[in-house]
């Protein structure tokens, strides 16, 4: 029995390693060729290591389309930090009011859009999107982009969730005592919530970091773009500069992935409470 139960192990460890393999080889093969040339990456793909450890492809994307590279990640960092705090905001608030009143035809109407939200993805928006900034004087401003980038459905039903779960005499005894709505809600809900409230707050980072497409159909110039638009402004008419996109992909992905990497367990244990319904 000693000696299957070993063998199992072996088994699981086998799979376990061959599965992480397969996820992790094409971001090893991205910092591979972001010390390639374009003809290297075309003439032999799948080198396992590069011919030489030049790094004189930073200054190629030290500029790219006439904008400096430092430029594009303040931007990213700007408008990915300004609209993770307001989307949190905002959907714990409309979580909250759908928690206390679900049968106001009002916050029942919300959370429908919400979920209409999740199942239609950004390039249906584009022209509803476009037209509503235009209309709003938002083109081309950083408030536009954030706005748009706020909207998070699945931080909304996380919040939701994990709201549901708290126990009813709890806000009972915060309205006997003479709290008010908003006393409730930041005084005892919140600090409640605050594990969930961190993963909502992660995982809206993540996800906005890697948005392009409401960036790109929001700003005139790019005074507004951030690090995934330069990566697409790579791809010129004269060519596809694969060592710089290998590059630009590697320098864009590494912050994020060690940022939840530190933050995994913040996630896993967010996503399980918020998964719980009482």
């Amino acid at each position: 029995m000693h000696q299957a139960a070993r063998w199992q192990k072996i088994l699981a460890w086998s799979v376990a390693g061959l599965v992480s393999f397969v996820c992790l080889y094409p971001y090893y093969w991205m910092l591979v060729s972001s010390f390639r040339t374009s003809k290297a990456i075309l003439a032999s793909p799948l080198r396992p290591w590069p011919e030489t450890l030049s790094l004189d492809v930073l200054r190629e994307i030290a500029m790219v389309g006439g904008t400096p590279l430092w430029r594009y990640a303040l931007n990213s960092l700007v408008i990915t930090g300004a609209s993770t705090v307001l989307g949190v905001v905002v959907t714990a608030l409309g979580a909250y009011a759908l928690v206390r009143r679900p049968h106001f035809w009002a916050f029942r109407l919300l959370r429908a859009g919400f979920m209409v939200t999740i199942m239609y993805p950004y390039m249906l928006l584009v022209i509803p999107v476009y037209i509503v900034m235009y209309k709003l004087g938002l083109l081309g401003s950083y408030s536009g982009i954030v706005l748009f980038l706020a909207l998070g459905p699945i931080q909304f039903f996380l919040l939701e969730q994990f709201f549901r779960t708290i126990p009813k005499s709890v806000i009972e005894a915060a309205v006997i005592d003479g709290a008010t709505e908003v006393q409730i809600l930041f005084s005892v809900v919140m600090p409640m919530a605050m594990p969930v409230v961190a993963t909502a707050s992660i995982i809206t980072f993540l996800l906005n970091w890697a948005q392009w497409l409401p960036v790109l159909v929001v700003s005139r110039s790019p005074d507004t773009y951030t690090l995934p638009v330069a990566l697409m402004n790579l791809n010129g008419e004269l060519g596809v500069n694969f060592q710089g996109i290998m590059a630009l992909s590697v320098l864009i992905t590494i912050p994020v992935t060690l940022f939840f990497l530190i933050a995994q367990r913040r996630v896993m244990s967010g996503m399980t409470a918020g998964a719980v319904k009482g």
